[in-house]
């Protein structure tokens, strides 16, 4: 019992002392500045207007299923909603507006987190205080990253709050562990575009070249890596003329090229994983075989084996999230300030 009351009043005085710590200070002051801003006010609105008209064409469309059915355990239709597009494609789905819109969140957060502060000389009054150097870019980052969890947590739960008033049917426990589970994966996706970015804002001392360099890569993943990427596996193909009676083998070695060229871009690797946890029945990425189909069961897959295929997907773009901060990381702590 003892030992108890002195491990609470431990915690307690651990909690104390980070919320009394600069990292907190700043990092509280980071999410403040973000959400005074217009930039991060009217980006987020954006997306929310675009987010939530994707989401009233999802139940306009699902409501008369939901109307005959006694639960949707079966169906997944809280699932359903965040990739239902409109009628003959006039409004994309909530995931298309989060892939899109997720990362020039990150951006748009990150590419002047410090060469504004140089440009304006408030780095210098900052480093003058006893703070440690790293706590300036670690609150830059966690400030961002709080402000982006918060926004897409806030997003998920309008989704669910949306759905039970439109269907009447609450979502199962499945349903919401996958949900809150792809709004992890989201802030990971955004997280890793905001280190990128926040890497840019270190190396360019103008936030205009930080900002074309951000925007520059996710275009080039975006729209330009997909072109060359079949480019190049079109390019590696037999002629038709020798293909023979090989073409099959042929087809399945340039689809598996495909397919590995395609997964060194963090947006390609974002889609597996929202296909895996927002559709259940998909049961494996990438090319298979009829042999490898066959003896299959046909029933969606548990949140853990769901999991178990996007992982590699998970870790690579945390690693490429890690890996951008923690060269941004050891930039700033040996850069010269005063120049």
């Amino acid at each position: 019992m003892i030992e108890a009351i002195k491990d609470k009043e431990k915690w307690i005085q651990r909690i104390q002392d980070f919320a009394n710590s600069s990292l907190w200070i700043l990092t509280r002051k980071e999410i403040t500045d973000h959400i005074k801003s217009y930039r991060f006010n009217i980006l987020m609105a954006i997306i929310l207007l675009t987010c939530v008209g994707s989401l009233y064409t999802a139940f306009s469309s699902i409501r008369d299923v939901a109307s005959n059915l006694e639960n949707n355990q079966s169906l997944f239709l809280y699932l359903r909603v965040f990739t239902i597009t409109g009628e003959n494609g006039t409004l994309p789905s909530f995931v298309t507006f989060i892939s899109f819109l997720g990362p020039l969140l990150g951006i748009s957060l990150g590419f002047d987190a410090v060469n504004s502060e140089r440009n304006k000389n408030t780095l210098l009054r900052i480093m003058s205080q006893p703070i440690p150097r790293d706590y300036i870019i670690l609150s830059k980052f966690l400030g961002s990253l709080a402000v982006i969890a918060g926004f897409i947590f806030s997003l998920g739960l309008l989704v669910i709050g949306i759905g039970i008033l439109s269907m009447g049917i609450p979502p199962t426990f499945g349903e919401v562990v996958r949900i809150l589970t792809y709004l992890i994966m989201i802030i990971i996706y955004i997280g890793f575009w905001l280190s990128l970015s926040i890497l840019f804002s270190i190396r360019f001392k103008q936030a205009a070249t930080s900002a074309l360099a951000g925007i520059s890569i996710w275009l080039f993943f975006s729209i330009f890596y997909s072109i060359i990427v079949n480019l190049i596996v079109n390019a590696s193909v037999p002629d038709q003329l020798f293909q023979g009676a090989a073409s099959a083998g042929a087809q399945a070695e340039s689809q598996q090229l495909l397919t590995t060229l395609m997964r060194f871009s963090p947006n390609y690797l974002f889609s597996e994983i929202t296909t895996i946890l927002l559709i259940p029945s998909f049961r494996t990425l990438g090319p298979i075989s009829m042999e490898q189909l066959a003896g299959s069961v046909s029933a969606p897959l548990g949140l853990g084996q769901s999991l178990t295929i996007i992982w590699p997907q998970v870790i690579g773009i945390l690693s490429a999230g890690m890996i951008c901060f923690a060269i941004a990381y050891f930039i700033f702590l040996f850069q010269e300030i005063r120049s």
